[in-house]
């Protein structure tokens, strides 16, 4: 076992000690709630022990920090998508609703959608979704979006590309 690998648990409980309660309470402050501001706090220090090396993180509690928003980011995106959803599941028909173990399932692969297409233009999410989820035809993309049937394609690689490279993570 390498001496990197031994010091970083000592380094993390170290860090972990020193600097949780300042990040929850520091969180508890921004979202009004000490429940939601440890559990953010909690993601944020397992995700600070996934780094592959503790050693050059010279202010730690700027890493949380950031570390931090980007968890409150995921949440608020989560949360959002949640919302609308639901929102389209209390407008749909009776006939429509699915079980309590469906819902979370599809919105367990919206939210993996959702994470797939971050980082595409708005107008290559919208082709991607027109395409897969209303079955429109790129003619139709196009005409939708105010673009060429060729830059819908174009749209198109880029989401389907995209979604291969983070399903290939995984």
């Amino acid at each position: 076992m390498s001496s990197a690998l031994i010091g970083k648990p000592d380094l993390l409980t170290e860090i972990f000690r020193r600097d949780y309660r300042w990040l929850a309470e520091r969180l508890r402050y921004r979202l009004g709630c000490r429940f939601n501001a440890e559990d953010v706090a909690s993601e944020s220090f397992l995700q600070l022990s996934t780094l592959s090396t503790l050693e050059g993180v010279r202010e730690p509690r700027a890493m949380l920090t950031t570390i931090a928003n980007r968890v409150l980011y995921e949440v608020s995106r989560r949360k959002a998508l949640e919302k609308a959803y639901l929102q389209a599941l209390a407008s749909a028909p009776e006939h429509v609703h699915t079980s309590p173990e469906e819902q979370h399932l599809l919105l367990e692969s919206l939210l993996a959608i959702d994470k797939a297409l971050d980082g595409l233009s708005s107008k290559a999410r919208q082709a991607f979704l027109y395409s897969q989820l209303d079955g429109m035809t790129y003619a139709q993309i196009a005409v939708k979006l105010g673009v060429s049937a060729s830059m819908v394609r174009q749209y198109m690689t880029k989401a389907l590309t995209q979604c291969y490279l983070v399903a290939a993570q995984s």
